[in-house]
């Protein structure tokens, strides 16, 4: 038998300013190695090798061996949601350079979330997917507007969409076949953008998006970043489906 939730431990290790840091980096889904995180988060090796310690103890990272080498990742989808809803919920900190404004605006444009595509471009791609009728709204709602019952910054277990008649050619038109997709993970799943409060595309029909974006060149990672650029080749590619 299970008690509660321990949410007060969830939240004391996510509460720890450097900790946040780690999380926030591996929250595009990437695994990334201690020295790369004690940079992103400020602290020394040292540092972040205790932090990593608790965040593994508490099952919010996961560790991948390869070689002589670790490799951290958050421990999954949910960790990354996690995150994201705490995004949403804070106030921003303060800018105080130049660089600090130019990075806030990227995440808010453009970035992953885990594996898939968030902020203002992931939910235009979402609106553009239903417009072609490769996603349709099963509760009369339109495009990616979020319902009035939706929670904030969440994944949604119940999304209101289905692939539409021309989810094949649509999807096909990114790279993305339909008819081969890991059934390990559930297809279509969907979340509210924190920064825009409109829904984007999740779940393993996301993820798959997000990798032939990136295989294609459409779409480039920022060097340690979660945010992402189109890149000319992508933006004339997607122009259509991006058009409002």
């Amino acid at each position: 038998m299970s008690g509660d939730a321990d949410v007060a431990r969830a939240a004391g290790l996510m509460a720890e300013p450097a900790r946040a840091k780690v999380l926030m980096a591996l929250a595009d889904g990437r695994a990334l190695p201690a020295s790369l995180l004690a940079s992103e988060a400020g602290v020394s090796p040292q540092t972040v090798s205790g932090h990593l310690r608790k965040l593994l103890d508490g099952g919010l990272v996961a560790v991948e061996q390869s070689g002589r080498h670790r490799y951290y990742k958050l421990s999954g989808p949910e960790v990354a949601a996690a995150v994201e809803a705490l995004a949403r919920i804070a106030k921003p900190q303060p800018i105080k350079s130049l660089r600090q404004s130019t990075r806030a605006a990227a995440l808010r444009e453009a970035r992953t979330c885990y594996d898939h595509l968030a902020g203002r471009l992931g939910v235009a791609l979402l609106d553009g997917l239903v417009r072609r009728e490769a996603l349709t709204r099963t509760d009369g709602g339109v495009g990616a507007e979020r319902r009035p019952d939706d929670p904030l910054a969440a994944q949604l277990p119940d999304g209101p969409y289905a692939l539409g008649p021309n989810a094949t050619e649509v999807f096909g038109e990114l790279g993305v076949d339909l008819d081969d997709q890991p059934s390990r993970r559930q297809l279509l799943r969907f979340c509210v953008d924190w920064s825009e409060q409109r829904h984007h595309l999740s779940g393993q029909l996301g993820a798959s998006v997000v990798d032939s974006l990136l295989t294609r060149n459409w779409l480039h990672r920022r060097p340690n970043q979660r945010a992402v650029d189109l890149t000319p080749t992508g933006q004339k590619a997607l122009a259509g489906l991006l058009a409002g």
